[in-house]
């Protein structure tokens, strides 16, 4: 079991993603701005649903810390699209198919279900406006899921 890469009060590593609409994003673009990264194995899978669902029904609370929520699989952009508008998803969903942002952020387990390699762990960070991680949490288990009450104390807390 490896360790966190990312530590609290570190800079968070800088990425560019494609979002389900097919527009580049990166995260310097939101300096200014508090972002909630949302890592997850796969779209269209009962926790990752549980999960993205449980962010869009209190995107309110997210607004109102100022935060920006991405959610980021190594889904292609397509799949993402169809997930997104099932679910009806109020905040983008980026595609790390290449893997490089959850690795950067030791997100990846090697190996997950059915003998899949390089799956994104279910893992939540936040960056504040000045672009230094403030919250880190990486679960080891698929079917855990991030202890929102404290995300949302962290997110109010840097306001």
């Amino acid at each position: 079991m490896s360790n966190t890469a990312i530590q609290v009060g570190q800079q968070a590593p800088d990425f560019t993603l494609y979002d389900s609409d097919k527009q580049k994003v990166s995260l310097s673009d939101y300096k200014g701005k508090n972002v909630l990264l949302l890592f997850y194995p796969q779209a269209f899978t009962g926790t990752c649903t549980k999960e993205l669902c449980s962010t869009r029904d209190n995107i309110a609370l997210y607004d109102q810390a100022n935060a920006q929520v991405f959610g980021i699989s190594v889904d292609s952009i397509f799949t993402l699209a169809k997930f997104k508008e099932e679910q009806h998803l109020n905040f983008p969903l980026l595609s790390d198919f290449n893997k490089t942002t959850s690795t950067a952020y030791g997100s990846l387990y090697e190996n997950f279900a059915f003998d899949m390699h390089g799956v994104s762990k279910r893992s939540a960070f936040i960056v504040d406006k000045q672009g230094i991680v403030r919250y880190a949490e990486v679960l080891e288990t698929a079917s855990d899921l991030p202890d929102f009450d404290a995300i949302q104390k962290t997110l109010k807390d840097l306001n």
